[in-house]
């Protein structure tokens, strides 16, 4: 078995404003409670297959605890999983954009994360 590094490096993460405007004007989106996933596939070539962005609103959470405790949630539930995302878009040469914005106005456990980023990510390997 190949040696996996189950980390969210620098490349990893969507930081770029044209990829960001791109993702969101050409992007499109589904819910998988308690998040809305926008992405986009894209045919250039990138360091990465996969590029995330994260996001909470700061008009449902004041405190800046409570939002970075949640993008921390996000960030692991997607981090253990990725590369059941990676693989299939590695095979076929393909990249992908992808935006999880928080959607409830409740914290959520780390398990109710982790179910949605599985369903996340199967319906994003169905829609590659």
């Amino acid at each position: 078995m190949e040696n996996r590094r189950y980390t969210l490096s620098k490349e990893e993460r969507l930081s770029w404003k044209r990829y960001i405007d791109l993702l969101f004007e050409k992007g499109q989106s589904f819910v998988a409670f308690p998040l809305r996933v926008v992405y986009l596939p894209l045919e250039e070539e990138m360091s990465v297959p996969v590029s995330i962005l994260i996001s909470v609103p700061k008009k449902k959470f004041k405190r800046a605890v409570k939002r970075n405790l949640i993008k921390r949630q996000v960030r692991e539930a997607y981090r253990v999983r990725k590369y059941d995302l990676i693989d299939p878009l590695t095979e076929k040469n393909k990249r992908m954009l992808i935006a999880f914005l928080y959607l409830d106005k409740e914290i959520h456990s780390f398990t109710d994360m982790e179910k949605a980023m599985t369903k996340a990510i199967r319906i994003l390997r169905e829609k590659e």
